[in-house]
């Protein structure tokens, strides 16, 4: 650990406990005790009220009036906020959400291990691909700047556009940018893996007001469908994560009944087809037949 990070986690630490020995200190951050005492005379001279107390329960404070009230956020609050950071932490590795970590590790308890909640996911090379993008629009976000960037559409047709970025946006697997698009006119969603030849553009902006206008957004939403589907026991626990067990009910010995809501395009129809001879779709008959209309056409690319 660099000694910028060290100094600001041992503010951390002093900022949610009372004292703290230079000894914990020491093995907490695996130097020298001379190392700590150094620490403390730069944070001094750093004008930050730090006072020691002598003898057998001495160490370290910092000054009452310099801290936040404590009853802002418990430990467990922490905690949580932690386990959060952790799984934005797998989604996109950055060096601002590390730092956040540790700061929040050593305010948490730093002489005890990580909570009892543990998060993965899957390690894709593209989202470390993406960093980049996202800093150039979360940087465009705050100063108010605007991006220009060639967009790919889901049929491959690319148009360049100039927006307003607003807000960046996670769902499931991908990122996603939000704002207005000066070519349509409109607010926009623009999923960041389609955008090439990003750049963020001398000209600033003044925000629209984005809140009330989000209502225009719902136009890029597609209309769910509500379908019946024969499902196995393998998928099953599927389902329930994402529609929960409300959504199911037993029909026979080798099926079960699952009523969803999905899009009647082609992003319900490849979720859907994701689940191969596991599902059987049975309602609405018109669903079922385009779904079926689909799968032909996938056939026929093989044929």
């Amino acid at each position: 650990m660099e000694k910028a990070e060290r100094l600001i986690s041992i503010i951390m630490i002093l900022l949610k406990k009372d004292v703290v020995t230079a000894k914990e200190f020491a093995q907490l951050f695996n130097v020298s005790k001379r190392t700590i005492l150094r620490d403390m005379e730069t944070l001094s001279l750093s004008n930050i009220p730090i006072y020691s107390i002598h003898g057998i329960n001495g160490g370290y404070g910092i000054m009452d009036e310099y801290k936040v009230d404590k009853r802002l956020l418990s430990s467990s609050d922490l905690e949580n906020i932690l386990t959060a950071l952790g799984g934005l932490e797998q989604i996109l590795i950055s060096e601002e959400v590390e730092v956040t970590i540790k700061k929040i590790e050593a305010m948490v308890s730093p002489m005890s291990p990580r909570g009892p909640i543990q998060l993965s996911f899957y390690d894709w090379e593209g989202r470390s691909e993406i960093i980049q993008t996202l800093k150039i629009c979360q940087e465009s976000i705050l100063k108010r700047r605007l991006v220009s960037f060639d967009y790919i559409d889901k049929n491959g047709i690319t148009t360049n556009r100039i927006v307003e970025p607003y807000q960046l946006h996670f769902s499931e697997t991908s990122w996603y940018l939000q704002g207005f698009c000066l070519h349509r006119q409109r607010y926009r969603t623009f999923k960041l893996s389609r955008i090439d030849h990003l750049r963020m553009e001398e000209n600033t902006f003044n925000p629209r007001d984005y809140a009330l206008e989000q209502k225009d957004e719902a136009n890029y939403q597609p209309q769910l469908v509500a379908i019946k589907a024969l499902i196995l026991p393998s998928i099953k626990d599927q389902f329930i994560e994402r529609y929960g067990r409300k959504s199911i009910e037993n029909y026979s010995s080798d099926y079960f009944l699952a009523t969803i809501h999905v899009p009647q395009n082609n992003v319900g129809f490849q979720f859907l087809a994701s689940y191969g001879t596991n599902l059987k779709i049975i309602e609405p008959k018109t669903y079922v037949e385009e779904f079926r209309n689909y799968l032909i056409k996938m056939v026929e690319i093989y044929s």
